[in-house]
């Protein structure tokens, strides 16, 4: 069949994107695009190191980073994200936007990454107190709270799964119970830690349930990157991405529970 009359694909836009070794949820990122854009994803190479503060270290170096933007170079993208939460928080604030210079230098493109994404976010939505839930060790969930303390804004409640592996395995329902033990009391926002930890589909759920704005890693990294091309993310009833979605009754307040009870594994 001819089919010239079509005139070929549309022209796309790029984004390119690099990942740590072991991310598996690159199906995840897509959901978040508009169809006039694509994404081009590199990795970082393999290092035998479970997931830490460790690991963060080493697949952040500014080295390994500018070999991966120089990987995307060919394929010219208009903006580089480096799709790693803690990768990217790990150094600081001062880390975060070092690391932004090099990918620039690299790549001769704007760049970002994952943590300075979610400061934006948190910035859009006018945020001051956030909860979080990770899927960390509580070392490196410590680091993500000093992170946004440093940019001031206040940690009101966490709660952290404790895993070194297989995190893009966790199931949605164990997101769920995790974003409720952290959401307490007057938190302005939750925010889910981890481009490796899937999230799409619970945050509208979340969104309805706890009556304030959801973000996660791979939805602000999607966002922050696809608004440095002048469009915007896409994705149902989320309150990043449709400022329609941040209106809706306030959370009531939750009773604080005893001091002891606080202090369980997996609760800070």
């Amino acid at each position: 069949m001819d089919v010239s009359f079509l005139g070929g694909p549309l022209p796309q836009r790029g984004v390119g994107v690099v990942a740590p070794f072991d991310f598996a949820l690159d199906r995840e990122l897509w959901r978040w695009v508009p169809d006039d854009v694509s994404l081009h994803l590199t990795r970082t190479p393999y290092v035998p190191v479970e997931v830490s503060l460790d690991l963060a270290r080493l697949v952040s170096e500014h080295e390994t980073l500018h070999e991966a933007v120089r990987t995307l170079n060919a394929i010219a993208p208009e903006v580089v994200a480096y799709a790693c939460t803690s990768g990217s928080f790990v150094g600081g604030i001062a880390g975060e936007r070092a690391m932004c210079e090099a990918m620039t230098r690299a790549g001769a493109v704007p760049s970002l990454t994952t943590s300075g994404a979610l400061l934006d976010a948190l910035t859009e939505l006018g945020v001051s107190r956030v909860a979080l839930v990770t899927p960390y060790t509580v070392s490196v969930t410590r680091s993500l709270e000093e992170y946004v303390a440093e940019a001031g804004v206040a940690v009101t409640g966490c709660a952290y799964m404790g895993l070194t592996r297989h995190i893009w395995k966790v199931p949605y329902r164990e997101v769920s119970a995790m974003a409720h033990k952290a959401v307490r009391g007057d938190a302005q926002a939750l925010f889910i830690s981890c481009t490796n930890l899937p999230t799409y589909d619970v945050i509208p759920q979340l969104e309805a349930e706890l009556r304030i704005p959801v973000i996660s890693a791979n939805q602000v990294t999607m966002w922050a990157a696809l608004r440095r091309l002048g469009t915007r993310a896409v994705g149902p009833y989320q309150a990043l991405i449709d400022p329609a979605a941040r209106s809706g009754p306030a959370l009531p307040d939750v009773p604080r529970l005893p001091d002891e009870e606080q202090q369980q594994e997996g609760w800070t």
